[in-house]
């Protein structure tokens, strides 16, 4: 049965991270003053007004100080970063990236204050500020967003050399972000050598991973540098399938139970997949102090599956019956191959003292072909042969961008950018689908879904343009106003006629920042924004997807009938943008030793909400309605949450403690729909609360690194609709980790994820009249160990 109104609030896990932080912030300042530091911070009045619109000047080198103060200086300039900037950010940098050895970005990301990911631990998913899933989180590679497909799980961390978190929006990075924005930003060709090898082996259910990775980082003659990294990895998955859902039928008029059936698959999918990531990037030095860079980015992927599952249902209903299932077992081959390509060209120009140009040219293409056999065992629904299907897809995505910024510094202190944006992506996909049962062509689904289009053209545009001034009054206050318009078209072509959907924004943004000491130790943050999310391409075109237990198989001439928790999928082309009027006020307190303390309040206030909701509709394959899941604006929504963080070393409070870094933070959310009963009408995924707790510590007498961590998010319930009530399984993922460093140049590090695996699962009650639909689908998660060789050559 599904776990309903379980108790997921783990009260030693509020207690631990709440009592952390207060204990943290209670804290007064050592009775005795610290030594001065080996290396003061900058200070934020001698950098320029413009340093948020510049975030290449912090790849400086540093001069050289002791080994034991590299740590501190590298969470410093991440800090400084974050501590400048106007608008609320948290910056991740090389150090964090690497602390615990995660094997994907999203490993990384779930550790920061209100992300969440999506799916079972180590099996990647949708990354999400504030709990928010569908969309509302605007992800970016180097400023940029990437072609539908495309997942940050492919990027590996060895390929990255910071993430920006951007809790509110701003002009120049967009405003498709009503939760936030996470722009990665890949290798970049600093001003110092580095050449480095890794090789790792992850160990998952008996399955060995290896991967290789390298990278390569010199400076060129005439004062460029280049960087190059290039990842090669394999993995390999095994997984449970274990699901079941109970109907319970009852008598309309007296509500007595009439007949109750189980339905129980069980099975196991395989996963095999190969892939080869190179990015770089070659700046050179022109005349004048110009700069023009090239940064190429190359991923291909090659995978293959299986799946194979029995399904069993009890009582055996008769041979005819509408809720009997169609196949008792079934067996599905698939291979893909993915490719994509891409180059940047950006070019800086310096057009007087004050005043910087910047363009940039991007184009690429991501193409991927996927092709799949399923066979059915048919003999339950009467028919003494197997039904075969063979699919094939072949889709292609071309994308170019083009992008201009002037960015002018004035002797008031007043940073001037204006920028224009423009961006267009094409999508062709064709597809191939024949059914047999070996002697005869059963051509009824393949040909309904024919009917609808199974070779699809779209494009879609985008046009923004965008100014901002950010400016200084005095040493306490910065202020950041900023004006951006956006409008994206989506145009679609397929069997059913022509589509298009046209949406446009105006978004103002403001963001100021109140310094309460000249030093900006502790600053007090606030920004009144808004901010949108356009429906996606699949939203608007989502080609039409019948349910495979409840599809037409002959003798049926048409489509029958199918279950609320069966539906067919469609796209909507009438989808219009959802608008989002955001408040952001946040405090925060730097430490001596590069800790932080800090608290962030937000709101935002949602129309035109999209949800995806199966309804009975009429259909045109059927002469009878049936439950269609798609894409529609539903009303308003709101959504609120506080999110507290605190890192700092243990030994700034206790005189006698080890050094150890401490990093922990508590992310508490709340939201409405209008429209759908409550009292848990949330936002799609969103859970209650979010936790984590982390620790490192470099042993004094031996060269030894240990760090762990603890990511806890409890269970949600969420009513998805008025008929549908879905539940989402709590998760808690311990890491630990070991790095053993034999030299400068030689390290060895062992990681595990996961540590003690639970298993995850789904689950949902779908209510309409005479009818209870009871389904649950779990999954064991599993640890995975990594042995990683870093060489520096």
């Amino acid at each position: 049965m599904t776990r309903i109104r379980r108790p997921a609030l783990q009260p030693l896990s509020i207690a631990l991270m709440l009592g952390l932080s207060t204990s943290a912030w209670s804290q007064s300042a050592p009775s005795s003053p610290p030594a001065a530091p080996a290396t003061p911070p900058a200070s934020p009045a001698a950098k320029s007004p413009a340093r948020a619109a510049q975030p290449a000047s912090k790849d400086n080198a540093d001069s050289p100080t002791q080994l034991d103060r590299v740590e501190v200086q590298g969470t410093s300039r991440d800090d400084d970063q974050r501590r400048a900037s106007t608008a609320s950010k948290i910056v991740i940098g090389r150090e964090e990236i690497e602390r615990y050895g995660d094997a994907t970005i999203g490993e990384v990301l779930k550790r920061l204050p209100g992300v969440t990911t999506g799916g079972r631990p180590g099996r990647g998913g949708e990354i999400r500020m504030r709990g928010m899933g569908g969309g509302y989180t605007q992800i970016l590679v180097n400023g940029e967003r990437m072609p539908p497909g495309f997942s940050l799980d492919e990027l590996p961390p060895e390929q990255i050399e910071r993430i920006e978190v951007m809790r509110a929006p701003t002009a120049e990075f967009g405003a498709r972000a009503i939760a936030g924005t996470i722009n990665v930003v890949l290798r970049e060709a600093l001003q110092r050598r580095l050449n480095e090898v890794r090789l790792a082996s992850t160990f998952e259910r008996d399955h060995v991973t290896p991967h290789l990775s390298w990278t390569r980082n010199d400076k060129l003659d005439d004062g460029g540098a280049y960087n190059l990294t290039v990842n090669a990895m394999q993995h390999k998955r095994v997984d449970d399938i274990e699901s079941f859902s109970v109907t319970r039928l009852f008598d309309p008029a007296s509500g007595a139970l009439q007949r109750q059936t189980l339905l129980q698959t069980l099975g196991q999918t395989r996963d095999e997949r190969k892939s080869l990531n190179l990015t770089g990037r070659l700046q050179l030095r022109l005349d004048g102090g110009d700069t023009l860079a090239f940064q190429p980015f190359l991923m291909v992927n090659r995978g293959s599956g299986s799946s194979a599952a029995a399904q069993t249902q009890s009582p055996d209903l008769p041979a005819g019956d509408f809720e009997r299932i169609k196949y008792d077992a079934y067996a599905t081959d698939t291979t893909s191959r993915a490719a994509m390509a891409r180059l940047n060209v950006q070019w800086n120009r310096r057009l007087g003292e004050h005043t910087r140009m910047e363009t940039r040219i991007g184009a690429g293409r991501m193409t991927m072909d996927s092709a799949s056999h399923r066979e059915e065992d048919l003999s339950n629904s009467g028919l003494p042969f197997y039904r075969l299907q063979d699919d094939t897809t072949h889709s292609r995505d071309t994308q170019w961008s083009l992008n201009w910024k002037l960015t002018h510094q004035m002797d008031n202190e007043h940073s001037l950018v204006a920028g224009v944006e423009g961006e267009g992506t094409q999508r062709d996909q064709t597809r191939g689908c024949t059914e047999v049962d070996g002697r005869t062509l059963l051509s009824d689904n393949c040909a309904y879904l024919a009917d609808f289009g199974d070779n699809v053209s779209a494009s879609t545009r985008r046009l923004a343009v965008y100014a901002q001034d950010e400016w200084s009054v005095g040493k306490q206050w910065g202020f950041y106003a900023g004006l951006r318009w956006e409008a994206i078209q989506t145009d679609s072509s397929n069997n059913q006629g022509p589509v298009k959907n046209t949406s446009r924004v105006l978004t103002p943004l403001l963001h100021a920042v109140y310094k309460i000491d000249e030093k900006s130790r502790e600053q007090i943050r606030a920004s009144l924004t808004r901010s949108y999310k356009a429906p996606n391409l699949n939203d608007v075109i989502g080609r039409l997807s019948i349910n495979s237990q409840y599809t037409c198989h002959p003798p049926d001439v048409v489509c029958g009938p199918n279950l609320i928790n069966y539906p067919d999928r469609l796209g909507n082309p009438e989808l219009k943008p959802e608008l989002a009027t955001g408040v952001e006020i946040g405090y925060e307190k730097y430490l001596s030793k590069g800790g932080l303390l800090s608290a962030n309040f937000f709101y935002r206030r949602i129309t035109d909400l999209i949800r995806s909701q199966a309804v009975l509709e009429p259909v045109p394959y059927s002469p009878v309605p049936r439950y269609v899941i798609r894409p529609r604006n539903i009303g308003n929504a709101k959504t609120y949450g506080v999110e507290l963080e605190a890192k700092f070393r243990l030994d700034e409070y206790l005189a006698d403690a080890l050094p150890i870094n401490v990093r922990s933070n508590l992310s508490l959310f709340d939201s409405s729909v209008d429209g759908i009963p409550g009292p848990d009408n949330r936002l799609d995924q969103q859970p209650r609360y979010t936790a984590n707790l982390g620790a490192d510590y470099r042993l004094r007498s031996i060269p030894l690194t240990l760090g762990a961590s603890l990511n806890y998010t409890p269970s949600t319930l969420l009513q998805q609709s008025a008929q549908v009530l879905n539940e989402i399984d709590k998760k808690r993922v311990i890491d630990v980790s070991a790095m053993w460093t034999f030299s400068p140049a030689v390290a060895v590090r062992v990681a595990a994820s996961n540590l003690l695996p639970l298993t995850y699962g789904n689950g949902s009650i779908a209510t309409t009249p005479g009818r209870v639909v009871t389904s649950e689908s779990t999954g064991r998660s599993f640890t995975v160990w990594t042995v990683r060789l870093e060489l520096k050559v």
